[in-house]
């Protein structure tokens, strides 16, 4: 797993109302180091020129920066001059190659724009101040190309979008023996003749487009390459296109052979100068640079400004390489099943799922939901010393609708008592839970045993009180299992988002929740982007609170595992949340139940320097899934220092 952070000052740079040239706006910025300053060449497009046709063009901007965050001394540096880029300079890449700078961008010869006059050009310059030739390079449509900073097997390389504008587009590698043969006509025809043989397809659909972002980054593991990939960019219009950031690496000796990638976007619009500019709803990756173990991605904003992001280098590396990626996903059980329905008994004779979970001195003990054939929810139990082998489970439910608020209004709709989860607070095991009558919406009620009773499965919970307010669907809540300078803390769920409250005391008979301030929320456009609910109780560590949620996607209402880290002192306060899910559903358990698509923990425990969840699989039955806690604990400590 991975965290990405944007810069807490994106944007990090924005159109200059006193450069007449910048205007309008400064976007697709790629850095590249000279000494001890960071040069950022970037687009820029002018302010409107009632005088002129086009009324606006763009050039090739560059600024100087000490810290990669704050450019100074802006200037332009590429501009219109030539026929074929006389309409407009667009989207650099720079590269350092042998001793000079090699900056290519999008050449622009015709107006009104149309494919045929959409090539690549190259500037280059030996100080990042003035350029000392340019050229055209392609005799084609083409867009982004980049060059990677040395050569490979004594051949220079360049990767490119090839028919861009022209669609479907591919991603396109040339090899030459000579910088020169970049702008040879004859060098472009050949290369053509034999099309098929250099680019590499990286689109997810037939219905994607994928496009050259930031220049190859090269590391002990392959050539790192960050890029724009967009979703459903061919199926009817702009709102159903969702821009993305995405990580590939290639092999070190040919860059054409993928070792591995993400297995989504790094980062999507999500924050408001993403969503409204020149051109909304985008993040378009063109700059990458490494400052120690921290990767920085530099992308364009809604074709506006330009902002930045940051993740850890080994990572993101990790988890695309298939050598280590295995390691940093929660691995199920080959036994899993581990609890499955028993027909034989009515009151879980059509599902078991949704367990909670809890370690007691040396055995752990889950807690599931199990739902009857008329869709009455109660509780059963199962205990298990190793944390996968059973080695008891009850014949009758451990706990049952008794109160009016959770008994059956309707018949063979749901009821009852729903998705449990459990917390040791002193002598005392507190049991949350998801009260529903079939009426109205859900609330969360709590009810208590002690711990002696509860090992020796002497059944005696205390009465069950409602905690949340009426009329709201209030549920996926859990206690903390210690006290706080600010009163207890609970986590609920109000909507699609996790809230959070502060209690006073233990006393549920007049302790309520009255407040949801908010702790996260969908993620516009991800993985997470319907809604969020808590997963099993979290845990503690010296770093932070550990604590797994589930998020819905919108499109396919998939229900996956992501993480996030809390503040010891105050967990409402939080410090790093993954950015790829850690668990997804695979399996045909997984995908094929009562609900589909669905993996669901409401149980965690430690053992072993190991965490188990224990998770309902599609609503129908209940699995265990293991991951080293120090992978999730690193990946979560740096991203919280990003």
């Amino acid at each position: 797993m991975f965290v990405v952070k944007r810069s807490a000052q994106n944007p990090i740079l924005i159109p200059d109302r006193d450069h007449y040239w910048e205007e309008f706006a400064s976007f697709n910025l790629c850095p590249v180091r000279r000494g001890k300053t960071i040069y950022g060449v970037y687009r820029a497009i002018s302010a409107v020129d009632v005088l002129q046709n086009p009324r606006q063009v763009s050039i090739i901007g560059v600024g100087e920066s000490k810290d990669g965050v704050h450019f100074k001394n802006r200037v332009p540096f590429i501009t219109p001059r030539e026929e074929w880029d006389q309409f407009g300079c667009e989207d650099p890449r720079v590269t350092l190659f042998e001793g000079m700078y090699y900056t290519f961008y999008t050449a622009l010869s015709k107006y009104p724009f149309s494919a045929d006059g959409i090539k690549v050009a190259v500037a280059f310059s030996r100080d990042l101040k003035k350029v000392n030739e340019r050229h055209l390079v392609t005799p084609f449509n083409a867009k982004a190309m980049t060059l990677f900073p040395e050569r490979i097997n004594g051949k220079i390389v360049v990767m490119f979008s090839y028919h861009t504008d022209s669609p479907p587009a591919k991603i396109a590698f040339a090899k030459l023996d000579r910088i020169g043969d970049l702008w040879s006509k004859k060098f472009w025809e050949e290369w053509e003749k034999k099309i098929d043989e250099h680019t590499i397809d990286l689109k997810r659909s037939p219905y994607d487009h994928v496009e050259v972002g930031a220049p190859p980054i090269k590391t002990k593991y392959g050539w790192l390459h960050i890029y724009s990939h967009i979703q459903n960019y061919f199926t009817g219009g702009d709102g159903n296109r969702v821009f993305g950031v995405e990580a590939v690496l290639f092999d070190l000796d040919d860059p054409q052979k993928i070792i591995g990638r993400t297995n989504g976007p790094l980062l999507v619009p999500e924050e408001s100068y993403e969503f409204s500019g020149y051109v909304p709803n985008i993040v378009f990756p063109t700059g990458a640079i490494i400052e120690k173990s921290i990767l920085t991605i530099y992308y364009g904003a809604a074709d506006t400004t330009v902002c930045s992001a940051r993740v850890n280098l080994m990572d993101l590396i990790f988890n695309i390489h298939p050598k280590f990626k295995e390691n940093f996903y929660f691995k199920r059980s080959v036994k899993n099943p581990i609890i499955a329905p028993i027909k034989e008994n009515k009151w879980e004779a059509q599902a078991t799922f949704n367990p909670g979970a809890i370690l007691l001195k040396g055995k752990i003990h889950i807690v599931y939901r199990a739902m009857s054939n008329d869709n009455t929810s109660s509780f059963g139990y199962a205990m298990t010393k190793n944390g996968i082998d059973l080695t008891e489970r009850s014949l009758s439910p451990i706990y049952v609708p008794k109160e009016d608020f959770e008994n059956k209004k309707i018949n063979n709709a749901n009821s009852g008592c729903e998705d449990p989860r459990l917390t040791k607070i002193g002598k005392n095991l507190y049991l949350c839970y998801t009260a529903y009558d079939s009426i109205g919406p859900p609330r969360v009620a709590i009810s208590s045993i002690t711990e002696k009773d509860f090992v020796s499965n002497n059944w005696n919970w205390e009465k069950p009180f409602l905690i949340t307010p009426a009329g709201l669907d209030d549920k996926d809540a859990c206690l903390f299992p210690v006290k706080f300078k600010l009163g207890y803390f609970i986590l609920h769920r109000i909507d699609n988002e996790i809230c959070g409250d502060y209690l006073s005391t233990l006393d549920f008979r007049h302790e309520t929740v009255k407040r949801c301030f908010r702790i996260i929320g969908p993620r516009a456009n991800t993985w997470d982007s319907s809604k969020v609910g808590i997963g099993a109780p979290p845990i503690k560590t010296k770093y932070g609170w550990l604590l797994l949620y589930h998020g819905v996607s919108k499109n396919h209402n998939t229900y996956r595992v992501g993480c996030v880290l809390l503040d010891l002192k105050d967990p409402a306060i939080v410090l790093a949340r993954s950015t790829e899910p850690l668990f997804e559903p695979k399996e045909e358990y997984e995908t094929k139940g009562v609900v589909n698509n669905v993996v669901f923990p409401c149980g965690m425990v430690v053992k072993d320097k190991f965490l188990y969840i224990y998770y309902g699989g599609a609503d129908k039955v209940v699995g265990v899934a293991t991951m080293e806690l120090n992978i999730i604990l690193k990946a979560l400590i740096h991203g919280a220092k990003l």
